[in-house]
């Protein structure tokens, strides 16, 4: 096996343990925990800016309930790396079965440079709305 296919065969692996894992934790989370209490963004309660992460929880319901265009305005970097994940977990799947003439695809390192390069943008177009034209998000 070529050392490419092991590192994508261990990150096929660890997509679906992610898979269940945020699955089993968004039940947990949805039905029990977010009736009860949520906690405020630090960052933004300390120095009163956006973090890299603010947003994301927003970003992801949103993409749960299908509003594709509220997650990406909530937090760019979800839906990226959802079509991401989702093409990655599919072609391997569907290599693993034998559907066709599908190849999994490879890993690319620019994957990662992409949604830092997408966090950190956020980051700095939210607070410039928030500085100088005071928008909250």
């Amino acid at each position: 096996m070529e050392k490419s296919n092991v590192l994508e065969d261990q990150l096929y692996r660890i997509g679906l343990i992610t898979l269940v894992l945020s699955t089993l934790f968004g039940i947990l989370y949805l039905n029990f925990l977010v009736p009860k209490f949520t906690l405020p963004c630090v960052f933004y309660t300390v120095f009163g800016l956006y973090c890299p992460g603010c947003g994301g929880t927003r970003a992801i319901v949103a993409l749960l309930h299908g509003n594709l265009l509220q997650s990406l305005w909530y937090h760019p970097v979800v839906l990226y790396v959802a079509v991401i994940y989702a093409g990655f977990m599919i072609t391997h799947t569907m290599e693993k079965l034998h559907i066709g003439r599908v190849r999994g695809w490879k890993f690319h390192s620019w994957w990662l440079f992409t949604a830092l390069a997408i966090v950190v943008g956020n980051m700095i177009c939210k607070n410039i709305l928030l500085i100088m034209f005071h928008v909250t998000l």
